[in-house]
């Protein structure tokens, strides 16, 4: 490729040269005018795609010795944010620092929230966000490398409310309070799983479940991941017993279009799953993917 455009940019002024003498000269027909013009079209194409393809993330990460990973420091147990210390764990929080030291270089984690953390890939806050779920819409504008988690999605209710509310169409009321944390794939699927239902999507840092905990709400719905996690910590918080929905993957994003950037990581996925690390990562935290 790198020959192919140096041999056309040396050729491109010669090739204007011929459009600029005969294309528009009553000597050359109109379908050679055209023909031409769609040839500087696509040599102009052939240069752009050429030169992006030469800016990569990867190059600018080990030239600044610094991996920037956007997370929103709320989804226990893949990043949590400890107010006290405004430190970061939890399993994405390892995995990005087993990257970093890979690469040879530092992790800096930059704060992000649900509702905006696909604008920070595409406004260059940071090189890479720790996993979020792969849907369609997020693909549009950001790429997604290799996924090494799969999930399925639960409701949250009060556990007095079980009975009441014990399967995912008892949910599905008009009388009923679905809340959702605004930007997340589970605001999305809310509307597919709960169309006659009430939906309130809360903006972080508060939560989802928080507003089933407080009453305002009769119900979340959330990974199995986290929901697990969450009953532990508020027992009055129970799964309602009806099955997982919507099996879905978690992967990391990275700019879109930047191939070699995602082809590394998603190389460096692939390894660290055949090493092992991953496996030892999940029975750190208790995890279990589907």
């Amino acid at each position: 490729m790198f020959l192919f455009c140096s041999f056309i940019e040396r050729k491109l002024p010669s090739v204007k040269h011929y459009v600029g003498q005969y294309a528009f000269g009553s000597e050359i027909n109109k379908k050679l005018k055209k023909r031409m013009k769609k040839l500087l079209i696509l040599i102009t194409l052939l240069l752009t795609t050429s030169i992006a393809q030469a800016d990569s993330k990867l190059q600018d990460i080990k030239k600044n010795g610094e991996l920037r990973v956007g997370t929103t420091g709320d989804w226990d147990p893949m990043s949590m944010k400890d107010p006290a210390t405004n430190k970061y764990k939890g399993f994405d929080i390892d995995v990005m620092r087993e990257l970093a030291k890979d690469m040879g270089v530092k992790v800096k984690f930059v704060p992000a929230e649900w509702k905006t953390i696909v604008a920070g890939i595409t406004a260059d806050r940071y090189d890479i966000s720790t996993s979020v779920t792969k849907t369609p819409k997020r693909a549009e504008v950001a790429g997604f490398t290799a996924t090494y988690y799969k999930y399925g999605t639960v409701p949250l209710v009060l556990k007095k409310n079980l009975k009441k509310f014990s399967t995912w169409d008892s949910l599905n009321k008009k009388n009923v309070t679905i809340a959702t944390t605004l930007g997340t794939s589970q605001e999305e699927k809310a509307k597919e799983f709960f169309p006659n239902s009430k939906l309130k999507s809360i903006e972080a840092p508060a939560r989802d479940f928080q507003e089933v905990l407080a009453g305002r709400a009769d119900g979340n719905i959330t990974s199995s991941t986290e929901a697990n996690k969450l009953v532990i910590k508020y027992p009055q918080l129970a799964i309602v017993p009806d099955g997982e929905k919507n099996p879905a993957f978690l992967a990391m994003m990275v700019p879109k279009g930047d191939k070699e950037w995602n082809d590394y990581v998603s190389n460096w996925i692939k390894a660290k799953q055949s090493s092992g690390f991953f496996k030892s990562l999940l029975a750190k935290y208790n995890l279990k993917s589907l």
